[in-house]
């Protein structure tokens, strides 16, 4: 069966779970987007990495097992979305230690946020996205961002001036809120794009 390579485009908050996030993989030769719906602690997780102005204070446990892994020279060579079924996506982590290789079943959330901090691929069957992949129509889905741009309708972000959105996302990530440190940092993304048009 032929692999077809994704890449993390965003983690969005999922329209139709309450407390979920969706997670877009862009198919990197076409134009399909697969949307996974993952949860908030693996969200927070995946926005981290991508987000390299953010520094947690602790390690995830993702960033545990990758510790482990380089402590006993074990590598994550890619990761492949092997089947959908009844609405749950199932991967596979290949893994390689002393040149033999091991797959291992995980969570598509647990599984590309090790691809991610591993830098590995992420790969998945035509069938797969055959079955679950959407293609966007052109403004619909943004094509960067960790969390998404939508703000919370509790605060007005648009109101507080760049340094105060850089006190607050240091305070955020001290409280290790990272969602919302993402939040304000898309905020700050959004104005210094406005600026460059």
């Amino acid at each position: 069966m032929s692999l077809i390579q994704l890449r993390v485009n965003r983690i969005t908050y999922s329209q139709n779970q309450s407390g979920a996030y969706a997670m877009i993989l862009d198919e990197v030769d076409g134009n399909r987007k697969l949307p996974v719906v993952i949860g908030e602690f693996e969200a927070q997780s995946i926005a981290v990495n991508l987000d390299k102005d953010i520094k947690p204070q602790r390690p995830f446990t993702h960033d545990l097992f990758k510790n482990f892994a380089y402590r006993f020279d074990i590598a994550i060579k890619r990761v492949i979305i092997t089947k959908l079924v009844d609405g749950v996506f199932y991967s596979s982590l290949i893994c390689e230690r002393d040149k033999i290789e091991e797959i291992i079943d995980s969570r598509t959330s647990d599984a590309v946020s090790l691809a991610l901090r591993f830098k590995a691929p992420i790969y998945t069957h035509e069938s797969v996205l055959d079955k679950a992949g959407v293609v966007f129509e052109k403004g619909e889905l943004p094509a960067q961002g960790t969390l998404g741009d939508e703000l919370s309708d509790e605060i007005n972000y648009t109101d507080l001036s760049n340094q105060e959105l850089e006190n607050a996302i240091k305070k955020a990530v001290k409280k290790e809120d990272y969602e919302l440190a993402a939040r304000l940092r898309d905020e700050i993304s959004k104005r210094s794009n406005k600026t460059k048009e």
